[in-house]
């Protein structure tokens, strides 16, 4: 439920045209590494039994299809740099979710 809660909240800051440019960690590709890492950490949590390749696809899919219907939208625009940021923080979500898994373990 959380997972889908951040994915629908990425989705809608990611395709907003207004109102939401105060939502930022100070560089844009900063905010797209965090997302994919939390995305990442968040979907390997609610789908332990999907393999980490399909993992990495879907989340990859989803900053793709951000990417592309962003490219429709009149002040937005495709950014090859945002879907290599996703890929980054998708990487280092990879990194964390065994050190989120031991921690939440040890409740």
């Amino acid at each position: 439920m959380v997972f889908f809660a951040t994915l629908a909240f990425i989705e809608y800051l990611a395709t907003a045209t207004a109102g939401v440019e105060s939502v930022t960690l100070g560089w844009d590709k900063l905010n797209h590494v965090v997302a994919f890492a939390v995305l990442y950490v968040l979907i390997s949590f609610s789908f332990k039994k999907l393999g980490t390749v399909y993992r990495v696809l879907l989340l990859f899919a989803f900053g793709l299809q951000i990417e592309i219907v962003q490219s429709f939208l009149p002040p937005r625009e495709f950014s090859s740099f945002d879907a290599v940021a996703d890929m980054v923080g998708i990487v280092i979500g990879m990194a964390i979710y065994p050190f989120a898994a031991r921690w939440l373990k040890s409740f």
